[in-house]
């Protein structure tokens, strides 16, 4: 399977999906855990996240898939929704918590 075969299975086979560096535990960018206590504040219990340091494939190949240049990026149900000030913008504005409930 080639790796944007690879992202797409796993955008759409999960509700809540954050590409992101580190886990949820450790993450290992300011953004990604920004992006992460987010996704907590919103109650995102079904939240699935791939650490990119585990496959420089998926690191690079993300980033075209929605033509996004930064990590973290979110999905929701298979949607690109965005990065972690967009993340932050839907979050103040009350959106990103319906989406994740959604």
């Amino acid at each position: 399977m080639d790796t944007q075969a690879k992202i797409k299975e796993i955008v759409t086979s999960h509700p809540v999906v954050l590409f992101m560096k580190g886990t949820a535990q450790f993450p290992q960018c300011g953004f990604s855990g920004n992006a992460i206590n987010i996704l907590r504040a919103c109650g995102a219990d079904n939240l699935h996240t791939v650490n990119v340091f585990d496959d420089e494939g998926i690191r690079q190949g993300i980033k075209q898939y929605a033509n996004w240049p930064t990590i973290p990026q979110l999905y929701i149900n298979g949607e690109f929704i965005g990065g972690s000030d967009i993340m932050t913008e839907m979050f103040e504005s009350g959106e990103l918590q319906k989406l994740v409930k959604s």
